[in-house]
């Protein structure tokens, strides 16, 4: 999938901007840190640049296609996987992201899965951390 690819490049050279075009508005985000989804381009956007200066060492590892059915409508999707590594904290993360695309080719849902537990809860910290500095959420977030 060529959003996949371009959604990879983007992601890889730190380039926020970029993301702007492949992200429906209506966005929907599914995170390891947060029970409830970040939605919307702007939060999800936001997200992003927390993440880009929280992630250390992050590369993409794998890429897989395919489809899967949406949280959203329940339809079934063109999705991709990428499979990741990253390091926050000092602790490794083995992860992968599970994007869903719309008729148009961007992307309208984003799952991350992340492990092991101990970086799940580093990454939390960091996310909350970022968007609380940032302005994004209030000082406490709904798990």
């Amino acid at each position: 999938m060529e959003t996949a690819e371009r959604f990879r490049a983007a992601v890889e050279k730190g380039e926020l901007a970029a993301l702007d075009a492949l992200f429906t508005d209506d966005i929907r985000l599914y995170s390891p840190v947060k029970f409830t989804p970040f939605e919307g381009k702007p939060m999800v956007l936001g997200l992003f640049g927390v993440l880009l200066r929280t992630f250390e060492d992050f590369r993409y590892v794998g890429h897989l296609e395919g489809t899967a059915e949406t949280g959203t409508d329940g339809e079934e999707a063109p999705s991709a996987i990428l499979l990741f590594r990253a390091t926050v904290d000092g602790k490794q993360i083995h992860g992968m992201d599970l994007l869903q695309f719309d008729a148009a080719g961007r992307v309208k849902e984003f799952t991350v899965m992340v492990r092991p537990q101990s970086a799940v809860q580093a990454l939390g910290q960091a996310v909350l951390a970022g968007l609380v500095a940032d302005g994004l959420v209030p000082g406490a977030v709904d798990r």
